[in-house]
């Protein structure tokens, strides 16, 4: 069977095939086996582990994951890719499970049941842009049990993920992704490491759950909603986001009270405030 990481192979099975790729998934496969090497080695992958892919396309690093985990569950979308994945570069693996589905809509608690007995699995993955951030929020906010998530994204997307209070790029994913996880980019990966190539250049950032988040809230839906509404109009004062938005049950009073309490101005901007401010103005707030 031909490794999928060296380009002529990839190109022979998707001739082999007649694959056309589909803009609507955002698919680039991987063809750099250095690349691949590195992601199982950042997701520190054992004999121990079960892993979680999303989107395998035509089973690039779904071989490298078999290799390396005791057991792969591999969940793609785009049906044209699923005889390719059993009839031909996974065939040879008897612990991948691939499943024909989009993965907001699978049930990866039972998976992880069946799977791994309730114990944290680990996420692999090379999420095309537009899906990134429901995917991550999505298997963050569920509470499925995970050690971490090792992930492909846009370069942007991942220094969002990982940046800090008062640059341009921090932002509501910044501040989520951080409650739930440690991020830490673990390797830039240039366009020609794919086929077609992105316009863009890609990282892989690997999150790595926390035991406990960072802060203490008492309601973790009302600081995210505090939080997006800070953001939503960035260059509006924290004070006129949280007023605006509607939603929160709050009077323009009471959030300049919860500012000054903090020790903080009536004119901060949102993007100035730490998780653990967000964390103590929501807990005021809500108090």
């Amino acid at each position: 069977m031909a490794t999928l990481g060296i380009p002529q192979n990839t190109i022979a099975i998707l001739q082999k095939y007649n694959f056309n790729f589909q803009k609507k998934f955002g698919q680039n496969f991987l063809i750099d086996t250095r690349v691949l090497d590195r992601i199982i080695e950042s997701a520190e992958i054992t004999k121990d582990d079960c892993v979680l892919e999303i989107g395998p396309g035509i089973g690039t690093m779904t071989q490298y994951l078999a290799e390396a985990a005791r057991e792969v569950v591999a969940v793609e979308i785009d049906k044209n890719l699923i005889p390719i994945l059993e009839n031909d570069t996974l065939a040879e693996y008897d612990n991948v499970t691939i499943i024909n589905d989009d993965i907001l809509k699978v049930d990866i608690n039972k998976i992880v049941q069946e799977k791994n007995n309730g114990q944290p699995i680990k996420v692999v993955a090379n999420l095309p842009y537009y899906i990134t951030t429901p995917i991550i929020m999505g298997l963050f906010e569920s509470h499925v049990p995970l050690k971490s998530i090792t992930i492909m994204v846009q370069k942007e997307v991942a220094d969002r993920m990982q940046v800090g209070p008062g640059t341009k790029d921090y932002g509501a994913l910044s501040l989520a992704v951080q409650y739930y996880a440690k991020p830490e980019i673990v390797a830039n990966v240039p366009p020609n490491c794919f086929i077609p190539r992105p316009n863009v250049g890609s990282a892989v950032i690997r999150l790595t759950r926390h035991d406990k988040p960072p802060v203490e809230v008492k309601d973790e839906a009302y600081m995210f909603a505090l939080i997006r509404a800070s953001f939503n109009q960035r260059r509006k004062t924290l004070l006129n986001g949280l007023t605006n938005a509607g939603n929160l049950g709050v009077t323009k009073e009471q959030i300049t009270e919860a500012l000054e309490q903090m020790g903080l101005p009536a004119t901060i901007r949102g993007e100035a405030l730490t998780l653990e401010q967000f964390g103590e103005l929501s807990n005021l707030l809500k108090a």
